[in-house]
């Protein structure tokens, strides 16, 4: 995964790649000059996205579309078209389309992030409470475990459903939408921070509001039965990116914790596996620490802040297997066999053959091509030394792209067991494996288009992974410092040992 990402037939004898299989596409007024914005949007989505009609059909797309053209056209400025993009690209539930906050420009990210909005605590949505996980304001008026009831006067849970409509998830996998919005200090730029600055502007700016600069709070302090009001000053981007906790992943140093416990379960923590462009040789010190294990009660994968990257996973299932793996087919489909020249100027990627599918592809019917690039056999080696020691895996609603496929193939080949919360992605399949990242001209926002779309061989829910064990986070928990999670996991490989 690159960001931090069934389809109906049409009738037969339709080409392919003619506008007659996609009404939006006939009306994509462009030009090889000067296209406008959402002409772009519009060819390049029913040109190009695998997964535009997963979960809609081709007349809820193009109204969604002519809503976006009229926003474009009312409201002008470069907050409103952000919104209205994003609400969009939303619609395709598509949690690798979005306008990224980490592609766009200088000056866009400037005009739209660069604001004086921020909420002065990390936190994490339980439901439709906001709890509190960090105080940053310095005033220690925060402690963790706190609801915060109301920002300003509005109650959260509003709140909460006002933004969720702008946020990518797979499928109507709202689970993923909530973790998305929680404020972590796992990214440089929160998806919370982004649209709810942008939303709901800044604060104190109107009547019964603090002064300006302030966010008045109405909150339930841990372990009390009545709600009190505090003033605490709204953060900057800077002030927020100084709590920022993500290792550095370009790096070579490790960026997984590794703990063996006094009552021999392992636990390997680890928060991310976007690790593209590392220099840490993780591989080796992965199976290392693997090597170690002998005589160990057990293995606990955290992966529960983990939202993908590259398969870090696979050499946790091929050393635990003792035999090749099989993993389920699907069906890896395309939109295009060669991209439209004038498109191609405002489509950035890193791998030009995306642009020209050439004979990796083969037509399947009226709408797809099936890719044949990358169309192995579908099986994952066995490696050895065998690793015996049973494992769990700790997920939560963040696990969306190649932590979903991770936790979907132990559940299948029964090779750990799942505890805590059901996992964000969606068995329906995900869109992603290639991108290309398109440059709209008139308002030079960005956003991400996936082009390989993975559908699988039969009909699955839409719904990501329920956890074997469930063990639901609560407020409580936060408050007391508990991992209920982590200790259910725990009892459980020790009943076994």
């Amino acid at each position: 995964m690159l960001n931090r990402r069934h389809f109906l037939a049409q009738s037969a004898g339709t080409a392919l790649t003619t506008a007659a299989a996609f009404p939006s596409a006939a009306r994509a007024a462009t030009t090889a000059s000067a296209p406008s914005d959402i002409a772009l949007v519009r060819e390049i989505v029913t040109t190009l996205h695998p997964g535009l009609y997963r979960y809609n059909s081709p007349k809820t797309i193009d109204q969604a579309l002519s809503k976006l053209e009229r926003m474009w056209s009312d409201l002008p400025d470069l907050s409103s078209r952000y919104l209205h993009l994003s609400r969009f690209l939303a619609t395709i539930k598509c949690g690798h389309s979005y306008a990224n906050f980490f592609n766009q420009t200088k000056q866009v990210k400037a005009n739209l992030f660069d604001r004086r909005t921020r909420l002065p605590f990390a936190f994490k949505w339980i439901g439709n409470q906001m709890v509190v996980t960090e105080d940053q304001s310095g005033t220690n008026n925060l402690p963790r475990g706190t609801v915060i009831k109301e920002v300003n006067g509005i109650d959260t849970k509003v709140m909460l459903a006002r933004l969720l409509p702008y946020v990518r998830a797979d499928g109507n996998n709202d689970a993923k939408r909530r973790a998305l919005l929680s404020m972590t200090g796992a990214d440089e730029l929160e998806t919370f921070d982004i649209f709810h600055g942008l939303i709901y502007g800044a604060p104190g700016s109107s009547e019964g509001e603090p002064k300006e600069g302030f966010h008045r709070l109405r909150m339930r302090l841990p372990n009390s039965a009545s709600d009190v009001w505090v003033d605490l000053p709204a953060l900057t981007l800077a002030e927020r990116q100084a709590f920022y906790k993500a290792p550095n992943y370009r790096g070579d140093t490790p960026v997984w914790e590794w703990t063996m416990r006094p009552d021999g379960i392992a636990v390997l923590k680890m928060d991310g596996w976007a690790l593209y462009n590392s220099t840490w040789k993780w591989e080796a010190w992965l199976n290392d620490r693997l090597d170690s294990l002998s005589g160990a009660k057990g293995l606990i994968v955290d992966i529960r802040e983990n939202e993908g990257g590259i398969d870090c996973g696979d050499i946790l299932l091929s050393r635990l297997a003792g035999k090749d793996i099989f993993k389920p087919r699907a069906d890896r489909l395309v939109r295009y066999q060669k991209t439209p020249e004038h498109l191609n100027r405002y489509l950035d990627t890193w791998d030009d053959s995306f642009r020209n599918w050439g004979d990796q592809v083969e037509p399947l019917h009226d709408r797809f091509y099936k890719l044949k690039r990358w169309d192995d056999d579908g099986i994952l080696a066995a490696k050895g030394p065998r690793v015996t020691t049973p494992m769990a895996v700790l997920t939560s609603a963040q696990n969306s792209s190649a932590t979903f496929q991770f936790a979907s193939l132990t559940k299948q080949l029964g090779l750990g067991t799942l505890v805590g919360e059901a996992t964000g992605g969606n068995q329906r399949g995900i869109n992603g494996g290639a991108f290309f990242f398109a440059r709209l001209p008139e308002s030079s926002i960005e956003f991400d288009v996936p082009l390989i779309g993975y559908f699988p061989q039969h009909q699955k829910p839409d719904a990501g992974l329920s956890p074997d064990l469930a063990v639901p986070l609560l407020a409580k928990d936060i408050a007391d410092g508990a991992d209920n999670q982590l200790d259910m996991a725990v009892l459980h490989l020790l009943r076994r040992a």
